[in-house]
């Protein structure tokens, strides 16, 4: 292990005994009584030095013995080290490609603020290249998005659509305007590539590929189609939940942008579930959205370039945490922001009974729209939440979340 104090928390004294590592009241913490030797030490645990050599610094510095290991051994538990050769062979693997590794340094130094373990973060960030991920949907919002975890990392971006591309489907990030007249997919296919920091890993074709193919670890679903936004069809992700495959929903309405539900099958509501549920409250809900599928539709459709912008931001940050193992606020809830007053609230989608989705079976009960009109709105985002408490429930004596 080769220790380091997480560069991406900033680091400042509170009085001459107690250190602040990080700034915002999601990260930050203090440790403290800390000495003025103990102090200047931290300045050597920067990822150059392994804890024998440490441990010859500590006693120069006329540290206690056993000091130095109590010092790791704290800020270890208290999430705020990190291990610069940690990871595993991923990792080495990833640290070998500069010039990727260099790409993705802002990502890597935000994963180290959600995981306390030292190295974990470099192990999530390369197990990103090993994902495969498909975007259903290549307009203003699945374009963006395909592009967005493309140079997160993700190794594999399989986008899906028909058609060609439009001149209302451009958008910066997305589907550039010399693809218009291309085939959708093709172009956003394209747009993927030029986003990713590395080539993706080459796989086996043939028979080979589909008896070894492991599936897509999310599917991300951004219709154009603006009904199909706003009201899901269960159909549309059947095969999804026959195999068990997580997926995302995501995608810009009149002036209104979505993001979830995120659906683990068997496990949180489906758009089957949104529907029954729309249903009980709304029983003319069937009949409306059977008069908007069917009606004419207009050739272009509202969708706000900045608004789908932040969709596709909001809906690759769930759909990243969700690949790096934590479980966002959009598992059973959807995400809602309308212009013009921007005010993002979640609206929860529970498992219904009548859902032949298996979901409300995991637990107690199926939950009505009665359930679902107390719980209105969510105030928080719980991945955040549930970090902080495990990074709390683990820290040594002598640390404690700060009040910023």
């Amino acid at each position: 292990m080769h220790p380091m104090v997480k560069p991406a928390l900033r680091r400042g004294w509170r009085d001459l005994n107690t250190v602040q590592f990080g700034m915002t009241p999601a990260h930050a913490m203090t440790l403290g009584p800390m000495d003025t030797a103990t102090g200047s030490f931290l300045d050597l645990l920067n990822g150059t030095r392994g804890l024998p050599l440490l441990r010859e610094e500590g006693h120069r510095m006329d540290l206690p013995e056993g000091h130095v290991d109590q010092l790791v051994k704290g800020l270890a538990h208290a999430g705020l080290l990190d291990d610069a050769q940690g990871g595993g062979p991923a990792a080495d693997a990833l640290r070998a490609k500069k010039d990727v590794l260099d790409r993705l340094r802002p990502d890597l130094a935000s994963l180290s603020l959600t995981t306390c373990e030292p190295g974990a973060a470099m192990g999530r960030l390369a197990a990103r290249r090993e994902l495969r991920v498909q975007v259903r949907g290549a307009g203003r919002v699945g374009a963006v998005l395909a592009a967005l975890l493309s140079g997160a990392g993700v190794g594999e971006i399989d986008v899906r659509d028909g058609g060609h591309t439009e001149p209302w489907d451009v958008a910066p990030g997305g589907l550039p305007a010399e693809a218009v007249g291309e085939r959708r997919d093709e172009a956003a296919r394209r747009a993927v590539r030029r986003a990713a920091p590395d080539r993706p890993p080459r796989r086996t074709s043939g028979t080979a590929r589909e008896e070894s193919d492991p599936g897509f670890s999310l599917v991300i679903l951004t219709p154009r189609d603006d009904v199909a936004v706003h009201a899901p069809d269960p159909s549309a992700a059947a095969d999804l939940i026959a195999s068990g495959t997580p997926h995302l929903y995501a995608g810009v309405v009149e002036g209104t942008g979505t993001v979830g539900p995120l659906v683990l099958p068997g496990e949180s509501a489906c758009a089957g579930c949104l529907h029954h549920a729309r249903t009980d409250r709304d029983p003319t809900w069937p009949r409306l959205v059977a008069q908007w599928r069917s009606g004419k539709q207009p050739r272009v459709r509202p969708c706000d370039l900045a608004l789908a912008t932040t969709v596709a931001g909001l809906a690759a940050t769930h759909a990243l945490a969700f690949l790096d193992g934590q479980s966002p606020s959009s598992a059973g809830a959807r995400w809602e922001v309308s212009l013009p007053g921007l005010h993002w609230h979640a609206r929860p989608v529970w498992a219904h009974s009548a859902c032949p989705c298996g979901a409300a079976e995991k637990g107690e009960e199926g939950h009505t729209s009665t359930d679902e009109d107390r719980h209105a709105t969510m105030a928080e985002d719980r991945p955040s939440r549930d970090v902080r408490r495990k990074a709390d429930s683990a820290r040594p004596a002598g640390t404690w979340r700060a009040h910023v």
